[in-house]
């Protein structure tokens, strides 16, 4: 009996944490019907369909995947303001759904690494679909667990389709790999971000120093986690490094 009744609590605790695809769709239901600004698509990975709001500007001056964080949709906050300002100001933006959990799983070993796998299967996708679509110069611009996500792909990944990389509010570091970083990268991190961001940025900051030319890191004054109030500023930031990288990144 002692036996059966730890098995029954363990299977109970792999199916709490258990990828939420039911909660994805839900979210798809709740927002696709009040879109103002954007297409909705269905990209696949991992033998499944997700989805991606795709919004494409005028001469672009480039194309970029946004990746958000933990528990979260493709138009939640600091990720839906980017990728409709992002638009405005010339790039194609990419807004895509990310594996999730349900709201119970709050820490980082929770999505770590169950859901990594396939949140890299989904950053590949994005990319290589706009890259199929004609667009040679893509970014990725990632958010808190998205920026883990970001990093673990790209240190797996032998080829990317991406040429830059914007990583906000990264709580640590870098991993080593990320020392030998094949694109430049955007740090960026809010003043009054959580303290597991900002008591990182000197460890950041060493891995930028040695990234490819154009590498900074930007603190936003008067920030959080989440740029309330703040996403303009952001937005602006990120515009004008992406536009300077990624014009003389090669086609």
């Amino acid at each position: 009996m002692a036996r059966m009744l730890a098995f029954m609590l363990l299977a109970a605790s792999l199916c709490a944490f258990a990828q939420d695809y039911e909660r994805e769709r839900r979210w798809e239901r709740e927002i696709v019907p009040g879109l103002v600004v954007g297409e909705p698509l269905k990209l696949r990975a991992a033998g499944r369909e997700f989805l991606a709001l795709h919004t494409e500007a005028a001469n672009s001056k480039g194309a970029v995947v946004l990746a958000h964080g933990r528990n979260v949709h493709p138009d939640h906050e600091v990720i839906g303001a980017l990728r409709m300002r992002l638009a405005d100001m010339g790039f194609t933006t990419l807004s895509i759904q990310m594996p999730i959990l349900g709201p119970e799983a709050t820490k980082m070993e929770d999505y770590y690494p169950r859901l990594f796998p396939e949140a890299a299967e989904r950053l590949d996708a994005a990319g290589r679909w706009l890259q199929e679509r004609g667009e040679r110069r893509v970014a990725l611009v990632s958010h808190s667990m998205g920026s883990w996500m970001a990093n673990e792909y790209f240190d797996a990944a032998d080829a990317s389709p991406y040429r830059a990389w914007v990583c906000m509010g990264l709580t640590g570091g870098y991993s080593w790999r990320s020392y030998r970083s094949a694109r430049p990268i955007l740090d960026v991190y809010g003043e009054n971000d959580n303290s597991t961001v900002t008591g990182a940025a000197w460890r950041r900051r060493l891995t930028i120093a040695v990234a490819p030319q154009g590498s900074r890191q930007v603190e936003i004054p008067g920030a959080d986690h989440f740029y309330t109030g703040r996403d303009a500023e952001l937005a602006k930031v990120i515009a004008e490094w992406l536009e300077g990288v990624l014009a003389s990144a090669t086609p």
